[in-house]
């Protein structure tokens, strides 16, 4: 027998959050991809391996979590919504950071 599962999207805040989870998560990745292509060579040997995992593994985190959100944020009570809001702060502020110093060490 085949069941078919039901999605459940609403447009509260945590679908909101995981959106723009999602649209981070594509935006980081392109820009690490053509600023390791650009200036991987630049980079020493161990500050390349963890831009490369950083590469990796941010945007999977990043999907994972928009997918969740977006499809089961719902479920969430308030607290922890804002507990999410907190940590995509926290994010957002590190991705920026991490594009604001990569953007001045080019151009030195």
């Amino acid at each position: 027998m085949l069941a078919l599962a039901q999605v459940n999207f609403g447009a509260n805040s945590a679908s909101i959050l995981g959106l723009i989870y999602l649209l981070l998560g594509v935006f980081y990745l392109i820009f690490m991809v053509f600023w390791l292509v650009k200036y991987g060579a630049r980079l020493t040997s161990w500050a390349l391996a963890l831009y490369i995992i950083q590469a990796i593994f941010t945007p999977i985190i990043m999907f994972l979590c928009g997918f969740i959100l977006t499809f089961q944020g719902w479920r969430l009570d308030p607290i922890l919504q804002f507990g999410q809001l907190l940590l995509s702060l926290l994010i957002i502020y590190l991705l920026i950071k991490d594009i604001v110093i990569n953007a001045i060490y080019r151009n030195r």
